[in-house]
């Protein structure tokens, strides 16, 4: 996929000798963990919507019991408020076990296997594609 017109930003250049079958595997190796990121950032979300949801519980028991109904606000404050996510785990739990034994390693993976094929340059597979797009003298094309 080599450009006619290379990107002038030298982070983005491909370094001699490098393939465009490795440019390409780079670019894939970035797009998994670019996806991975994403996962990781739903993970956050389900955190802090099942704790947003755990603290609302607090309102729900004390209304419940304000309306006269102490047995079913003991229902929710002995079965739901502060219950596990899974056994043993608050949803903080799984985050941290995520990020150490996954996402932490692929991301140490992709970092060591960039510098090892391509000199540590990132993107090179969308810089690429950046410059065969441009169109040459185009102010919104810039290639900078």
């Amino acid at each position: 996929m080599k450009p006619e017109s290379r990107p002038p930003d030298s982070r983005h250049h491909r370094p001699e000798g490098v393939s465009d079958t490795t440019v390409e595997a780079l670019g894939a190796l970035s797009k998994a963990l670019e996806t991975a990121e994403r996962a990781r950032g739903a993970l956050y979300d389900f955190h802090q919507l099942t704790g947003s949801a755990d603290l609302a519980l607090d309102d729900a028991v004390r209304l419940l019991r304000a309306a006269g109904h102490g047995p079913h606000a003991d229902l929710v404050e002995r079965e739901i408020l502060g219950r596990n996510v899974i056994p043993g785990h608050w949803t903080f739990q799984i985050v941290e076990e995520y990020n150490a034994t996954y996402y932490d390693v692929f991301r140490t993976i992709e970092r060591q296997i960039r510098q090892e094929l391509a000199e540590g340059r990132d993107h090179l597979y969308e810089a690429e594609m950046k410059a065969v797009r441009r169109t040459e003298g185009h102010p919104d094309h810039t290639a900078e």
